[in-house]
């Protein structure tokens, strides 16, 4: 598969996480052109969504479609964090203890539920690495709070 049309792949999977509708009004653009994007066909084999679009899209998508392509085409890892709290966190490290505690807890039980029968699956496997990244997320969050506490 060529680069072009693995972003292009990418390119429809952002769409379609949105939908046709929200995509066209979010992005100012027709349902046509937004096809144009996406599309194999070899006319339009040299068009892309612009960066703007890819943006307004993925701030409304349920994960980073084209940026995530872009990422592995580069060599380049990342880590999407899907929490969108709608408020700030508050209680600093005592907050973050608990959290890491019950964050911990949701991978163990993970863990055993995954490990009952001797293997782990390709599914169990994925939910246990979405486990592990939430639990990285909060150490992030209590090493913030940690530095900003000690100035």
């Amino acid at each position: 598969m060529s680069v072009g049309s693995y972003l292009k792949k990418h390119t429809e999977a952002l769409v379609k996480d949105v939908g046709i509708e929200p995509a066209c009004a979010l992005t100012g653009k027709s349902k046509a052109t937004l096809g144009r994007y996406y599309s194999d066909n070899p006319e339009h084999a040299d068009r892309f969504m612009p960066v703007d679009a890819v943006i307004a899209l993925e701030e409304a998508a349920s994960y980073p479609h084209v940026t995530g392509a872009l990422a592995e085409l580069q060599g380049i890892s990342l880590s999407h964090d899907d929490r969108r709290l709608n408020t700030e966190r508050s209680g600093g490290v005592n907050s973050d203890v608990i959290a890491l505690s019950q964050r911990f807890a949701m991978l163990m039980t993970e863990y055993q539920q995954s490990i009952e029968d001797g293997v782990i699956t390709v599914n169990e496997a994925k939910r246990l690495l979405k486990e592990t990244t939430l639990l990285q997320q909060v150490l992030i969050d209590m090493k913030l709070h940690l530095e900003e506490e000690s100035g």
